[in-house]
């Protein structure tokens, strides 16, 4: 059981927003509960934070429910409570056409941004009713992508989208049991996932071009915010961007 720490579980922990939050959240004084497929990167995570209260990796794979449901299981018997789930966990899809995209590759990017994300909120919800005290609040990472996509990413963007969906459900949902659900669609933060626009990406037009990046710990800095606001408030939906990247005009 914990000893007064807020606990958070944060997917996607083994590298770059997710890493960059569980951290911050560690040095703001919450329990982390570092989950991720690689057991080695949740290691890293650990190894790089600062904060006194414990944090607990768990290797989870987000797209299987048995592994998902290990993973709360194990933070229920270790901390007995569950107060922040980061929902961050997920993938790109290879910038190609829709019509030229293996199914397999389709099917993994929904089954680990879309499918993921609902697994693990229905067991946070589940743990949330029935704790004591009652509520907690989930924040989804969604992208500026599912209001502007970039092209030849439809099924990245597609699943992003419904995560739109599954914030205002949730909301709405969870209402009578204290649990907030939040948004949180970032914009060119600096991780190995957006390395490729320091040397050109496709625009709109068809054109590559570079595109600026912001520090990714600005992301784990609104985070924070939004997780600690009192529960009589919420953000619902929050973007954060790179201020100079090309959003307004592709869409």
């Amino acid at each position: 059981m914990t000893s007064g720490a807020r606990v958070a579980i944060v997917t996607g922990a083994g590298s770059g927003i997710g890493r960059c939050v569980a951290r911050a959240l560690h040095a703001d004084g919450y329990a982390v509960v570092l989950a991720g497929r690689r057991s080695d990167a949740l290691q890293a995570t650990a190894a790089g934070s600062s904060g006194g209260a414990r944090l607990l990796c768990v290797p989870t794979d987000v797209a299987d429910a048995s592994s998902v449901s290990a993973l709360f299981a194990r933070v229920q018997a270790e901390f007995g409570r569950i107060d922040l789930l980061f929902n961050n966990a997920g993938i790109p899809a290879p910038a190609v056409p829709l019509d030229e995209l293996p199914v397999d590759a389709v099917q993994n990017v929904v089954a680990v941004n879309l499918t993921g994300a609902l697994l693990c909120a229905r067991e946070a919800m589940r743990m949330m009713k029935t704790q004591r005290p009652m509520g907690g609040r989930i924040i989804n990472n969604g992208s500026i992508s599912a209001y502007a996509p970039r092209p030849h990413s439809a099924p990245y963007t597609a699943a992003k989208h419904a995560i739109t969906g599954l914030t205002k459900s949730i909301t709405l949902d969870g209402r009578p049991f204290g649990i907030a659900a939040s948004q949180i669609d970032v914009g060119n933060a600096a991780t190995h996932m957006t390395a490729d626009m320091q040397t050109g990406v496709l625009q709109a037009h068809g054109s590559l071009a570079t595109e600026p990046r912001m520090d990714v710990a600005q992301v784990a800095r609104a985070v924070i915010y939004m997780a600690n606001l009192p529960q009589d408030a919420n953000i619902p939906f929050m973007t954060i961007m790179a201020t100079n990247m090309p959003l307004y005009g592709r869409g």
